[in-house]
């Protein structure tokens, strides 16, 4: 047996060579390059996520009400299209109906928690219960049409609730004591534990808080929750049922998934997702418009989870924060962009403008992302180490050859 390559580093009959020293401590610098790169790349999962939310603690204090307002909005249609993204990008089901379903949950708290004009029907219950019975009112509306939705899938589940939305609009706008009809119905101030969500003044730190800057707080528990609830659903045993029937149904049934039981499960939690969503808008609007929950709202939706990334939480927070807020940015500097001008003024409207951008986006996300915006950051890491490699091919088998010292 031939004997090893290495150098002995004792001499005959002394003493063991000592442990090496840690990394950091005096006599052995800290690892520097790829070791600790990849000692920074495991601490960044959970520094970003901390640094996010403090920033996004702090935003009130410095941000006007306008940009708030919009990340309101952003935060309910995350909420929403996170439920959208349960149903359609995790368990295969096409619907069009998602704004039934906020229109279901902003019109029910209305009405649970009485009209503050006293011009409509409300039952004056108190405003926490009314949001919870609003968001289970959503859920029973998606418990009636769950056997439809448990049976059928892909375009003939998407004609059928797509008659949700012209149902619904035929009783928004003529339900007039309901609804209110055209001009819709008041929405009562959140109040609970001593709480109120109205635009009375607070002084917090030297900074006056009204409505939205208290909803922002709100809506920012609101949207967590929601999103680790989503998570631990798709990564406990529903999650990889509702994968397993997305991929392959007949499989999955093969492997003793109740298909239709499941279908049914999620289309009633997605339109819990959805009423949660409509009722954080309608405190956010102080004011239900039926003409907001139409086929445009929906489809809407559908853009927010094809952009994001279909089957992930994250990628529905992304898809619903780019559709919202272009449109606040647009209006905001319609008169600083090119071809951009304000409503009625001539040139393309925000609106418009906004439209144009999503439907751009979609068919970049189709073609050269399949995966949505949550993708991009792993596309582009891919697309690093490829060029590295090609610029370098023998860097990896080197590096594999080193031996250890």
């Amino acid at each position: 047996m031939s004997e090893p390559l290495t150098e002995s580093r004792t001499t005959p009959g002394g003493p063991p060579p000592a442990a090496p020293a840690p990394p950091g401590t005096p006599g052995r610098p800290a690892p520097s390059g790829p070791g600790r790169l990849s000692g920074l790349r495991r601490r960044l999962p959970w520094a970003l996520p901390v640094a996010g939310s403090l920033i996004l603690l702090a935003l009130p204090f410095y941000l006007e009400a306008f940009w708030l307002r919009a990340g309101l909005f952003a935060m309910a249609a995350a909420i929403g299209a996170i439920g959208l993204n349960l149903l359609t990008g995790s368990t295969g089901q096409l619907s069009l109906g998602h704004s039934f379903f906020l229109a279901v949950g902003a019109y029910g708290y209305c009405v649970f928690a009485g009209d503050p004009d006293g011009t409509t029907v409300g039952w004056g219950l108190p405003p926490l219960l009314a949001m919870v019975l609003a968001v289970l009112l959503a859920g029973v509306a998606g418990g009636v049409f769950s056997p439809i939705a448990g049976r059928l899938r892909g375009a003939y589940l998407g004609i059928a609730t797509l008659a949700l939305i012209f149902i619904g609009q035929h009783v928004l706008f003529n339900a007039k004591d309901l609804t209110g009809g055209f001009n819709g119905r008041a929405v009562p101030v959140l109040e609970f534990f001593g709480l109120s969500f109205d635009n009375e003044k607070v002084l917090v730190g030297g900074v006056p808080f009204t409505a939205v800057e208290k909803l922002w707080y709100l809506g920012l528990v609101l949207l967590a929750g929601c999103a680790l609830f989503a998570v631990g659903v798709l990564k406990s045993r529903p999650g990889r049922a509702m994968n397993a029937i997305r991929d392959h149904r007949i499989a999955a049934g093969v492997m003793g998934i109740p298909v239709a039981r499941y279908r049914g499960a999620v289309f009633v939690l997605s339109s819990m997702y959805a009423g949660l969503a409509g009722v954080l808008l309608a405190l956010v609007f102080q004011r239900t418009v039926p003409g907001y929950f139409g086929i445009t709202l929906a489809l809407t939706y559908l853009a927010m989870i094809v952009i994001g990334g279909l089957g992930s939480v994250g990628g529905a927070v992304l898809g619903a924060a780019f559709v919202t807020l272009i449109p606040q940015i647009l209006t905001r500097y319609s008169e600083s962009l090119p071809l951009i001008s304000a409503p009625g003024t001539g040139g393309v409207a925000p609106g418009e403008a906004a439209e144009l951008l999503y439907g751009a986006a979609v068919v970049a996300a189709v073609l050269f992302l399949p995966g949505g915006l949550v993708r991009l950051p792993l596309l582009l890491r891919m697309r690093r180490e490829a060029r590295r490699r090609t610029k370098n091919p023998t860097a990896d088998v080197t590096r594999n050859m080193e031996v250890p010292t």
